[in-house]
């Protein structure tokens, strides 16, 4: 190992033969994570995104009114813009190479430097279609420019062709790219899902009104459509509308609208809206392109959001409102942003988070006056969403006090500010440890006595748990049963929730398998989803599936979880058996600890089942809507469901 290491540090070996100048696109096939962050299913996309983003550019521009995003059958993608054309005549600096060339193959070139062909765009260093050239095995453009229509072909960065003159075209203009990324960089699977691009493009449209994408796929997937228009003339308010569907809000309105920014510098667009339930999400683009980390625009909306409720709060003499942090208005929201900026600077070539320092004084300015007049235009809807934000502080707050609690470790001996009823495992780590939540101190009893003490722990609740959903922050903080889950569990709720702090790798709701035990495992699943929709997001939260019934005859003994359980068991397993001794369990604390631990808590012997959101925020709306519509206030809502679902449950229990 010595000799080795001696080998390797020793410098005689090193000399200026070693030392590579990458040239042309080589350095984009030796490190793409670099210009597209990886070479996972995300980096392919980006591919995708940054031709669209070019086509878009044109839109936003002035120059094209039409782009088409189509999936082919044999996993290439092609975009077609009806702008200007990228330029295809001898460049003045290369003159053996068309302009067109220069562009798909040498790094910093295009014409978004100067300002002069474009005022605001997604592409700023020149290296996104030429990455993209890099990165695939085929490239193809056509350009319509005058009338007539130019192709050039081009395979690894590499042109195979010069530019060919294809004839006339009286009625076309525009760029047309058809690419089918590299499996030398992405692997052999790799190849563009449906779903993503579909979203993709239906997202460009909403960030321009005055641009219709249009979405053709050989290969549609799920719900994804073969062929669609998409054009919304609204821009992010169509785009919130459809996103909030038909969430009850704190104010029917929407806050929407664009202003452009001091000293001609760009506009901004945004659309908030504040559910009264269920999770938020925040979005924010910058010149069409998606920033998920969000950025100095995002400081700016927040802090006008912010300054304005504060102001509005001191006009309304509402005190409590002193506390108010960014995190209050935007916890819970629904918000969308657009800025559109001249020379915009970003964290990377992937444009993740904009780092323009101007951007937070422009676009708080631009917003700031708007939100202060939607709030006092209509004194009922300002005081409405002041008293939102406010439970929303008062919650924060709460969460903060319940965050000091951590989780005891084996070297540390002091106390531990956990519930009187918990009865904790030994393991200092979560890894592999369970929380057993049951009904009742009977149950609790037997819990205890069947658990293994190492790794599971056992928290009784008394009757049934406060249903969050139809009750306050107030009423939620002051719960005594609320208070001690969240304690036992050390992790935060709401935008507090911290994952890391969990105290228990796996959360097991333990009711007793009637109405009664159904009933409290529902409003237990409706804290969880409410308080801490990130828990049942990671896969933490689980039922378990006591037996309802013991079945015994000749030493064969079986349990049943329900009726129909039951007559399965006695059709099969005791089939031929005369006497066969039935008892039905009342409850969990009738079974004995040995019944429990075998039948439920053993996991080598028993059945979870995983509480699960599905993925997609539309789907984790229409889950969001169900919960509210179930759990929620408004009693109608319950009614009109038992009114359209009591005709089925009564055919269930003829068919039973």
């Amino acid at each position: 190992m010595s000799d080795l290491f001696a080998a390797a540090a020793a410098p005689s070996d090193y000399n200026a033969s070693h030392i590579e100048v990458l040239e042309g696109l080589e350095p984009v096939r030796r490190r793409p994570g670099m210009y597209i962050g990886g070479t996972d299913e995300r980096a392919l996309h980006h591919l995708a995104a940054e031709v669209l983003d070019n086509a878009m550019d044109e839109a936003v521009a002035g120059h094209a009114s039409r782009i088409e995003v189509t999936l082919d059958a044999d996993g290439s993608l092609t975009i077609t813009d009806n702008g200007r054309g990228i330029p295809v005549d001898a460049h003045p600096r290369f003159p053996e190479k068309s302009a067109l060339e220069v562009i798909l193959t040498m790094l910093h070139s295009g014409g978004k430097f100067s300002g002069k062909a474009y005022a605001t765009a997604g592409g700023l260093h020149g290296v996104g279609i030429s990455v993209v050239n890099a990165l695939s095995s085929s490239l193809v453009v056509e350009v319509a420019r005058n009338r007539e229509l130019f192709r050039q072909s081009f395979s690894r960065g590499a042109a195979l062709t010069g530019i060919e003159r294809l004839g006339a075209v009286p009625n076309r203009r525009g760029t047309s790219i058809r690419f089918l990324p590299d499996t030398e960089i992405f692997g052999s699977d790799a190849r563009f899902r449906p779903a993503r691009l579909y979203k993709l493009a239906r997202s460009k449209a909403y960030l321009f009104g005055g641009v219709e994408i249009r979405w053709r796929c050989a290969v549609p997937e799920g719900d994804v459509p073969e062929t669609a228009v998409f054009q919304f003339p609204g821009g992010l308010a169509d785009h919130l509308k459809e996103r909030v569907a038909e969430r009850e809000l704190v104010t029917p309105e929407l806050f929407a609208g664009r202003a452009d920014l001091a000293d001609d510098k760009g506009n901004v667009e945004w659309a908030c809206a504040w559910p009264l339930y269920g999770e938020g999400s925040a979005s924010f683009y910058c010149n069409t392109i998606p920033t998920p980390d969000g950025g100095t625009h995002e400081i700016g909306l927040r802090n006008a959001l912010l300054r304005s409720l504060r102001g509005y709060a001191t006009l309304t003499n509402n005190k409590r409102a002193a506390d108010l942090a960014g995190e209050d208005i935007f916890s819970g929201a629904e918000i969308l942003c657009s800025l559109f900026i001249r020379d915009p600077q970003f964290q990377s070539q992937t444009k993740d988070r904009l780092t323009s320092p101007e951007a937070t004084r422009l676009v708080e300015n631009a917003v700031k006056d708007h939100f202060d007049h939607w709030l006092t235009a209509s004194g009922e809807r300002g005081k409405a969403l002041l008293n939102f934000v406010v439970e929303r502080m008062d919650d924060r707050l709460r969460r903060r006090a319940e965050l000091l609690v951590k989780r005891k470790t084996a070297t540390s001996k002091k106390s531990l500010r956990l519930p009187g009823k918990l009865t904790d495992c030994a393991r200092s780590e979560p890894i592999g440890t369970e929380l057993f939540i049951v009904e009742g101190d009977s149950a609790g009893g037997s819990a205890k006595q069947a658990r293994d003490r190492v790794t599971q722990a056992i928290l009784p609740i008394r009757g049934k748990i406060l249903n969050v959903a139809s009750a306050g922050a107030a009423k939620v903080g002051a719960n005594s049963e609320v208070a001690d889950l969240i304690l036992a569990l050390g992790c935060g709720t709401h935008a507090a929730y911290d994952p890391a702090a969990l105290r228990y790798e796996r959360i097991v709701i333990m009711t007793d398998a009637d109405v009664d035990g159904a009933h409290i495992a529902t409003l237990l699943m409706t804290f969880f989803f409410r308080e801490m929709p990130g828990l049942v997001r990671d896969g933490r939260l689980y039922l378990a599936l006591p037996p309802l019934y013991r079945l015994a005859a000749g030493g064969i003994i079986a349990y049943a979880r329900d009726d129909a359980h039951r007559e399965e068991l006695l059709r099969t397993v005791f089939a031929g058996r005369t006497k066969i001794d039935v008892s039905r369990f009342k409850g969990l604390g009738e079974m004995s600890p040995a019944q429990l631990r075998e039948t439920t808590m053993d996991p080598a012997k028993r059945t979870l089942l995983r509480v699960k959101l599905p993925d997609g925020l539309d789907a984790r709306a229409e889950v969001s809507a169900l919960v509210e519509r179930l759990m929620g206030r408004n009693p109608e809502h319950r009614f009109a469901f038992i009114q359209s679902h009591a005709t089925a449950v009564d055919a269930a229990a003829i068919d039973a």
